[in-house]
This record gives structure tokens, C-alpha cells and sequence, in this order.
């Protein structure tokens, strides 16, 4: 893996927790439910093609859902923010549970 593809590996996992934290709430607090699908769409449809897509990311041969790049992002980012380590320690376990469910479904026929 060259420099390059692990800058662009890094900026595209780094994109999908940051567009969650930074727009889907204001579009749920704006829009209400509708809001939150809107958001589903936009955030995750965008940030998949970027990544998958074009090709932003850069894999190897092993499989690691968007989920987990959400997880490890939003508990990073609260824990920077300021909130206990512990309280997120139940969502970045649901994280990682629904990324590896997901991703070994998608393996299952892809």
C-alpha cells in the first residue's frame, strides 16, 4: 500500500462519521423523521460511492463494513468532545456488532 492510498483510505473513513455528526441531526431537527431518511440517503449513498465507487478507499482483499468506519468516528469524536469514555463504549460495541453482520452478509453473495 503506497502513501498515497493510505492518505485516501484515511480521508474516506474519516468522511462518513463527519458527515453523520455534522448534518444528519440538524436534518433530523429541521425535517423531523423524513429528516433522518433523507439524511440515511444522502449520508451513506454519497459517502459509499466516494469510497466504493470511484475508488476512494483502498482495500486489500479484507472486508470491513461502513459501519465500523461510523463507530470508531462518532466514538472518537465524543470522547474528544468531551463525553465519558464509557458512555460511548455501548454504541461503539453495537457499531462494530452491525458492521461485522453486515459485512459477512454482503460476503455471503458478493
Amino acid at each position: 500500500m503506497t502513501f498515497q492510498n493510505i492518505v485516501a483510505t484515511f480521508a474516506g473513513a474519516f468522511i462518513f462519521p463527519f458527515l453523520i455528526r455534522m448534518i444528519w441531526g440538524k436534518m433530523v431537527e429541521n425535517w423531523g423523521n423524513i429528516g433522518g431518511w433523507m439524511a440515511a440517503g444522502f449520508i451513506v449513498g454519497t459517502t459509499w460511492t466516494l469510497n466504493h465507487g470511484v475508488g476512494m478507499i483502498f482495500q486489500t482483499g479484507a472486508w470491513v463494513d461502513m459501519a465500523w468506519a461510523a463507530g470508531i468516528g462518532l466514538f472518537t469524536a465524543s470522547v474528544v468532545s468531551g463525553d465519558s469514555f464509557s458512555k460511548g463504549v455501548p454504541d461503539y460495541l453495537a457499531a462494530l456488532v452491525g458492521g461485522t453482520l453486515g459485512g459477512f452478509l454482503l460476503s455471503c453473495f458478493l
